[in-house]
């Protein structure tokens, strides 16, 4: 997660490009969370590793918070109309609280900058209700995970439900250190309770990155397999996973692929009985925002899934890091943040 579009932000091994967001194969996703915003004060801050700091979230008067599901995340309204998302780390059944984890990123444009330096117990923020693009398969017979840096905040949620559940999983977590590990203690407990399970790579004592194409292999091939971390740790993650059922392999990104529709065309609002000519190179979602009409957004990078809309008619040029390959190839969804259209036309339920 780059500074923390979805779900926090770290510049962690194996390179050091931000990374931070989500690409969901096969398991199919709701729709982003359409619920009236939250406001949630700030329990309580804790450093959890040497720049990553959890925050907790309840209700003012104590009211039960929406339900969520292992890979959920909340996107938050701060100072300056940043709206930025990360993962929730507390385990589905805990109905009282959201916590996240954010990084300190040097490079962060707002977010983990405001958290890290300006963010206190008290403080109350707008919250977005919970959203899921990353979603954990429970029923599968063994669940193995690969985390880098702060990539372990949905997987830390996804262990926990695990471990509720009963069921078999593995954990491969790298970092540049032990110092910017987060939850080190409760993922040696766990270690200690099934001893196998947690496997830590630090890079400074072995002297390089981990080396997770090895790994991977040591993975049965019917296992479920999520990968969360730095870009290229992503790219490993993935040529490692080619002989494997599609759906069994799920991974979430921390940015957007920058990239963006090349070709110019024209939008239809069904419902709302209006169109527009988006040129080549804009977002459907800037110029509908251009015309007044009220879309809901975030990362405005094509990761957190927020502006996901249903697609009624015409072809989409996906460019997001959220829908899965067989989501693309349906045509019946898209993120009006970045993709466009292969079609002259392009009808969507708004």
């Amino acid at each position: 997660m780059s500074e923390a579009f979805t779900m926090g932000s770290d510049a962690t091994s194996p390179d050091p490009e931000p990374c931070d967001a989500i690409e969901v194969s096969s398991v199919s996703h709701a729709a982003a969370a359409t619920a009236r915003p939250l406001s949630l004060r700030v329990s309580a801050i804790d450093m959890v590793a040497q720049t990553i700091r959890m925050v907790e979230l309840v209700s003012p008067d104590s009211a039960p918070l929406p339900s969520f599901t292992a890979g959920a995340h909340i996107n938050l309204k701060l100072p300056g109309d940043l709206n930025r998302s990360y993962s929730l780390t507390n385990g589905p059944t805990t109905q009282d609280r959201f916590t996240i984890a954010v990084n300190r990123d040097a490079a962060s444009r707002g977010g983990s900058a405001y958290i890290a330096e300006k963010l206190k117990v008290g403080d109350v923020l707008v919250v977005d209700p919970p959203h899921n693009t990353f979603p954990l398969v429970e029923e599968a017979e063994l669940s193995a995970f690969f985390a880098g840096g702060i990539g372990i905040t949905p997987i830390l949620a996804m262990i926990r439900r695990l471990e509720q559940l009963g069921k078999s999983w593995k954990l491969f977590y790298a970092a540049r250190n032990r110092a910017s590990a987060a939850f080190v203690s409760e993922l040696e407990a766990l270690e200690a309770q099934s001893p196998g399970r947690v496997h830590f790579h630090f890079d400074e004592e072995a002297g390089r990155v981990m080396p997770l194409l090895k790994l991977a292999a040591t993975v049965p091939k019917l296992a479920h397999l999520y990968c969360c971390g730095p870009a290229k740790m992503i790219q490993v993650f993935k040529a490692s996973c080619g002989w494997r059922p599609q759906d069994n392999v799920h991974v979430e990104h921390f940015a957007g692929t920058n990239a963006r529709p090349t070709t110019a065309f024209t939008v239809v609002l069904k419902r709302q009985g209006k169109e527009f000519h988006v040129p080549a190179g804009e977002s459907i979602m800037q110029v509908l925002m251009d015309n007044g009409v009220a879309v809901a957004h975030s990362c405005r990078e094509g990761v957190c899934g927020t502006c996901e809309t249903r697609v009624l008619e015409g072809v989409p040029d996906h460019k997001d890091n959220v829908l899965s390959q067989r989501e693309r190839d349906s045509n019946s969804l898209i993120l009006t943040c970045c993709s466009g259209a292969k079609s002259d036309r392009l009808v969507l339920d708004i």
